[in-house]
């Protein structure tokens, strides 16, 4: 047996890529893994949050949510790569980005330095993208919350439970055809419950995997 090669990495591979992506006919609901995301979890020093925003504001030209919220920025000195914030509790965040060179994590760890705890959630936790003519009321069958535009705007998030498992929902802008475009992470250990759970609750009204 050879020696392993030194050079050889770990290669991240998807919760789900082992499941068949069963169709349903229609296409009320589009759903899509979101592969190659870096995903850090902050959490502020005592009584260092509003320096915390402070640094944030100036390093990413990003206003840290006070709530249940997402909001946009960009890696600094990259107008390439956007990433965003959302508040998933109190003095807590998960950030959500590009897993390329310089990686997310470490730019949050030259920007934020002690103001806050820095954990990498990438290599546990899957993000579905979901969109579609029928995509709330599919949703209103998995999340005990209100997803009316009135309640769920536009960068709206809120942590939550979907059939038992616990996930983070935000919402993005709406996509070309008109239709609500959600993002869903949860823990990668649930990823293949969770896809199980939404392609019954999706089923009715068309379902196209991709």
């Amino acid at each position: 047996m050879s020696a392993a090669d030194p050079h050889d990495t770990l290669q991240l591979q998807s919760a789900l890529g082992a499941l068949h992506w069963v169709t349903a006919p229609g296409r009320g609901v589009l759903a899509s893994e979101r592969p190659g995301l870096s995903a850090v979890r902050m959490v502020a020093r005592k009584e260092g949050a509003a320096a915390l925003s402070e640094r944030i504001r100036s390093d990413f030209q990003l206003d840290l949510p006070a709530g249940p919220a997402r909001a946009e920025g960009r890696l600094a000195g990259d107008a390439a790569r956007p990433f965003a914030i959302i508040g998933i509790g109190v003095g807590t965040w998960l950030a959500v980005g590009p897993r390329e060179s310089g990686d997310l994590l470490d730019a949050l760890r030259a920007s934020v330095g002690s103001l806050a705890a820095l954990t990498d959630q990438g290599g546990g936790m899957t993000v579905l993208r979901l969109t579609g003519p029928q995509v709330r009321a599919m949703l209103a069958k998995l999340l005990p919350i209100d997803l009316h535009p009135r309640a769920f705007p536009v960068g709206a998030a809120a942590s939550t439970l979907a059939a038992y498992i616990a996930v983070t929902v935000w919402r993005l802008p709406d996509g070309p055809d008109g239709s609500a475009v959600f993002e869903i992470a949860v823990s990668r250990s649930y990823a293949v419950s969770f896809w199980e759970a939404l392609w019954s609750s999706a089923a009715e009204f068309g379902f196209v995997p991709g």
